[in-house]
């Protein structure tokens, strides 16, 4: 039987980033897709996805300076510009579940330059904008968008310089554990590693069900959809920021990027389906909810143009999970929530940490699997969720 320091289980881009990092520290390392990579059956294709430190828990403010950090070593590794810095707007209503003081108070403790702006304030800087008086905003110009796709083909391509071993269309159908490290089995051949990373997302359970360590997960197909506007130079990523709605229904949007449409979706619509269910076909509900929305929000957004779907896979209070099964520490597992791709990479190194010296530095103390499997005992950070 082959033998690896450490197995990673699914190339998303926690997976891809984490056989990065192994392979970069010089790890015998091997990772299996069940699909092809670069595939649309889960959470870490398209193009856009929003990176910032604006959230309203310190733990996360202070992990996306980290990511931030991360980011930059990998774009200097790889020669690829991967992050772009549009600045970005949380949006309050003072009446909903979230409060801006939270943020303030998040960013203020960490040192993020941040501004808290009025509804009128928005318009003058940003007459894209149409707010109602009860919103307040909060805003961070460190905040921006980072190319999904790119980037994970990147990880995986650097992960293989490395000499990591990537086997795609390859599913893994048991781990199990024995005294020296775990046994994956995989439908074409088994493997023995020291220790597996688990970055399976919506089939994490699949496999942690087997050996009695299923984590509470809510599955469910999510979209964006892509906006035409009359005046696309109006959205330039110049003149235009990342943007949040954070109310009972979170709402989010990106400025043009790499075509003059505009991107925008409400984050966690509920639309609720297992992998094996999802249809790929986009709600027309969701889609008309949304297209209200931006009408009355972003007057000029245009028509829409198309959709597309992805998989959410989501812990109950949306806290990450990233940590050994007490059970069976030789797997570690990690899952996003539906709002990790801008902590990628400090994702991928933590998981390399924790495989290869058993901690890390950053601060993870929340993100226990048994913390997720009792989530009604963990903090409720009320983190800012969005791509």
């Amino acid at each position: 039987m082959e033998h690896f320091d450490v197995a990673v289980v699914g190339m998303g881009a926690l997976g891809s980033a984490a056989a990065y990092h192994l392979s970069r520290r010089g790890a015998r390392t091997v990772a299996f897709e069940q699909f092809e990579l670069g595939h649309v059956r889960g959470a870490s294709h398209d193009t856009s996805r929003i990176i910032r430190t604006s959230y309203g828990s310190p733990q996360y403010v202070r992990l996306a300076q980290t990511s931030y950090r991360d980011w930059a070593d990998f774009e200097a590794v790889s020669g690829e510009r991967l992050t772009t810095v549009t600045g970005g707007l949380v949006f309050i209503p003072t009446d909903g579940p979230f409060a801006a003081s939270d943020f303030v108070s998040s960013l203020g403790e960490a040192g993020v330059p941040h501004e808290l702006l009025s509804p009128d304030q928005v318009h003058q800087r940003w007459p894209q904008f149409s707010l109602p008086p009860h919103v307040e905003t909060i805003y961070t110009p460190d905040s921006g968008i980072v190319h999904a796709s790119r980037s994970v083909a990147a990880l995986q391509m650097h992960a293989r310089v490395n000499g990591a071993v990537i086997r795609d269309r390859t599913p893994v159908l048991g781990l199990t554990p024995d005294d020296t490290g775990v046994v994956v089995r995989t439908a074409h051949g088994d493997v023995h590693a020291d220790k597996v990373v688990l970055a399976a997302d919506a089939w994490t359970n699949e496999l942690l069900g087997p050996l009695g360590a299923e984590i509470p997960l809510i599955t469910m197909q999510e979209q964006v959809t892509y906006f035409a506007p009359g005046d696309s130079d109006a959205f330039d990523r110049d003149r235009f920021p990342v943007w949040i709605w954070e109310d009972e229904q979170c709402f989010y949007g990106f400025p043009t990027y790499g075509e003059p449409t505009i991107k925008a979706a409400r984050d966690r619509s509920d639309n609720l389906m297992s992998p094996e269910e999802r249809t790929f076909v986009p709600s027309p509900e969701l889609l008309a909810e949304l297209t209200s929305f931006m009408s009355t929000t972003i007057p000029a957004s245009g028509e829409a143009l198309r959709t597309v779907t992805c998989q959410y896979a989501i812990t109950p209070d949306r806290n990450f999970v990233i940590g050994p099964v007490p059970q069976h520490p030789d797997i570690i597992v990690a899952l996003g929530a539906g709002h990790a791709f801008k902590f990628t990479p400090t994702i991928g190194r933590i998981l390399a940490e924790l495989a290869l010296d058993g901690r890390t530095a950053d601060d993870i103390s929340t993100f226990g699997v048994a913390s997720a499997a009792n989530p009604a005992g963990g903090i409720d950070h009320r983190p800012v969720l969005a791509h």
